[in-house]
């Protein structure tokens, strides 16, 4: 796997308050990745980006919702999300600016 496709995999880290709990107990991290992002591609990115070492990985594929815009019928855009879960003792900071 090519280097610029490790940095592409990434889109950015998913910030609510059920990723914050699970990232505060459980040492787990969600990213927004491509559609086309594999679980081992994603734990090679994140583990060359964050130099940590990743236990395992989850995938999520979340279904755009369906809205009326303007009176027509439409679609939100589909994400598709990662769950990282770091080894015991490893964690990401994203709040340091380096």
């Amino acid at each position: 796997m090519n280097e610029e496709r490790i940095l592409k995999v990434l889109l950015a880290p998913h910030i609510s308050e059920k990723a914050a709990l699970l990232a505060d107990e459980k040492e787990q991290y969600v990213f927004k990745v491509v559609s086309t992002a594999t679980k081992p591609e994603v734990k090679l990115a994140v583990e060359s980006l964050f130099d940590v070492k990743v236990q395992s990985v989850n995938m999520i594929n979340i279904k755009g919702k369906r809205k009326v815009f303007k009176g027509r019928q439409g679609q939100r855009n589909g994400v598709r999300k990662a769950v990282v879960r770091l080894a015991s003792g490893q964690e990401i900071d994203f709040a340091a600016a380096e």
